[in-house]
């Protein structure tokens, strides 16, 4: 069953740009659960938006849960990246809805619940972003970390819906985080690495399932004022 959702309107999540997709294999399949996680730094946060500026290009509706950011620093920090959605957020085909960490009495059962409840009531949106599930998660809430992931992907499943899932990997035990990507559609991977005398951060494309063409393995980037996410090649990132 697809309600209103994003695999009515688009076959692949674009990153808004053909380079980055092309590393991707093509962009991760429309209806997918994905799983973007890596260290602190890493580029995690940039490489969601740059999804969801290509997506919202694309047609689609995107509703992004942030603990990162107000409404205005978010469209803020995207047109520092030269990826403006201002009329996006005006036009309602971005929402922004700011989820606190320190809401009293909650649990972060209860946190992944509620989110759960808000993505399965919102029929109108094509694409999730939870950015990020960090604040909230510990290696204390393993089961219910697996349960909101199934809920999740049943959601993906029954609704046609794209849900991306940000975290920082120490967030999770590493057999809790070994069961989160087995369960997942896509799941992309990112690090801060010495190459050369430079710091850069590598995105590795762990899994794509459904990708229309091979795989990338491994983008070297880098994130620059005004233009947002940039690659850097390995030769001259060593040199």
């Amino acid at each position: 069953m697809v309600m209103n959702g994003v695999g009515s309107r688009l076959k692949v999540i674009s990153t808004g740009s053909s380079e980055i997709d092309k590393k991707l294999g093509g962009g991760i399949p429309a209806g997918s659960l994905t799983l973007l996680e890596g260290q602190s730094d890493s580029g995690k946060s940039v490489v969601a938006q740059q999804m969801i500026w290509g997506s919202l290009h694309d047609g689609a509706s995107v509703v992004l849960y942030t603990t990162e950011n107000t409404v205005k620093s978010f469209i803020r920090q995207m047109a520092s990246l030269a990826l403006d959605v201002l009329d996006f957020v005006l036009l309602g085909r971005l929402r922004i809805v700011e989820v606190s960490s320190g809401r009293s009495g909650l649990s972060a059962a209860e946190v992944l619940e509620l989110l759960v409840i808000s993505m399965r009531k919102d029929t109108g949106a094509d694409m999730m972003v939870v950015d990020s599930l960090t604040t909230f998660v510990s290696h204390g809430v393993s089961d219910e970390a697996v349960a909101y992931f199934e809920d999740c992907r049943e959601i993906c499943s029954d609704y046609g819906k794209t849900i991306i899932n940000i975290s920082n990997s120490y967030a999770f035990d590493n057999s809790t985080l070994a069961r989160l990507r087995s369960m997942c559609d896509a799941h992309l991977s990112l690090r801060v690495e010495e190459v050369g005398d430079k710091l850069v951060k590598i995105l590795e494309v762990s899994k794509i399932r459904g990708a229309s063409k091979t795989t990338g393995n491994i983008i070297t980037f880098d994130v620059e004022p005004n233009l947002g996410m940039r690659i850097i090649p390995i030769s001259k990132a060593s040199a």
